[in-house]
């Protein structure tokens, strides 16, 4: 019985090897009949009661067919194998000096229009902008907590934000020397669940570190050395300098900027008509034609906007007064039919 066993399985390594070489000609023979060895192989100990050796054999070699890749481009292959989740922020910075461009027509009726908008409705950003600015705390003290309170909102919900901050002067830890004294470990346990909390506990013991060895407790203050602190890219330090340093150099672009700029038709890729497809590539757009006192409001405006009305999923384009001036407007929002749909699908149910 072993021996018909080992037959067949020897005549279906040969099938497949067969089938892989047809399949795929621009691999070497030479790598199909090493395969075969190695099934062989296994299979004549496994004859001989080497049977327990087979499945280490088997991992071996998927295990070798699984890393192969990664001596060719490590960096890439990594990332796929091991699933490797987005950076916190974009840290591509690139300092452009662009001409000015022509502003979008009529710019500042939407503007005007998401102000009113904007203005009887509270969005969940509104009450904690005023947290982040540390108004209650010494000059050095308010700049760092500014700092720390940025790093953790990015990805994350305002309201989390929020909380993780408190937690964390609630415990004494908003200052550069008590961060560098405590555990790493007690950081991540008091920002969770902020989003990549194990990351940014990472990040806050380093940037109080530096802070703590290059400017005696204090932040940096040009744009150039936050974009050298640890999880730190243009949307935070740019943020930071608005906030801690009074000092607008370049507007904060998130997710609802980029999408709501995109939807307005305000920005585009340079020398084309397509949408800009980077946080980053908005930011050096808009600021071609935007005017520099706008730069302050605008993120806080389209945040609270693209919370309340012009939503990632289902804008409400029905309830906006901006709607006829939208190129976007009731583009992707569902369809009467898609809802009909839905709707018989749910009475089916």
């Amino acid at each position: 019985m072993k021996a018909k066993a080992l037959m067949i399985l020897i005549t279906f390594a040969r099938a497949f090897n067969a089938m892989n070489r047809r399949m795929n000609p621009t691999r070497s023979s030479s790598k199909s009949i090493s395969a075969e060895s190695l099934t062989l192989r296994s299979n004549s100990e496994s004859a001989n009661g080497a049977s327990s050796r087979v499945p280490s054999l088997r991992r071996k070699r998927l295990k070798q067919e699984v890393l192969e890749p990664v001596a060719k481009d490590s960096s890439s292959s990594h990332k796929e194998l091991c699933g490797v989740l987005p950076d916190i922020e974009d840290l591509s910075y690139k300092k452009t000096n662009l001409s000015p461009s022509r502003p979008p027509e009529n710019w500042e009726k939407v503007l005007e229009g998401i102000r009113k908008m904007r203005s009887p409705e509270e969005a969940t950003v509104d009450p904690v902008n005023c947290d982040r600015t540390g108004s209650f705390l010494p000059p050095k003290e308010r700049r760092f907590y500014v700092l720390i309170g940025t790093l953790l909102s990015s990805q994350t919900k305002d309201h989390v934000t929020g909380a993780a901050v408190e937690r964390l002067r609630l415990n004494g830890l908003l200052t550069p020397e008590a961060i560098d004294q405590a555990d790493e470990s007690t950081i991540r346990e008091l920002i969770y669940p902020v989003g990549f909390y194990t990351r940014k506990a990472t990040n806050v013991k380093k940037v109080a570190k530096i802070c703590l060895t290059k400017y005696d407790g204090d932040i940096p203050r040009s744009l150039e050395e936050l974009l050298s602190l640890p999880g730190v890219g243009p949307k935070i330090a740019h943020l930071v300098l608005h906030i801690a340093w009074n000092d607008v150099q370049g507007i904060c672009v998130d997710t609802h900027v980029h999408r709501i700029c995109n939807r307005l038709g305000w920005v585009t890729k340079p020398g084309t008509k397509q949408k800009t497809s980077s946080p980053e590539e908005t930011r050096v757009a808009l600021q071609q034609w935007l005017p520099k006192e706008e730069w302050v409001a605008i993120n806080f405006l389209l945040v609270g906007f693209g919370q309340k009305i012009c939503t990632p999923l289902r804008p409400r384009c029905g309830v906006c007064s901006i709607s006829e001036l939208c190129p976007s407007a009731f583009k992707e929002t569902p369809s009467k039919s898609s809802k009909l749909k839905k709707s018989i699908k749910s009475k089916k149910l």
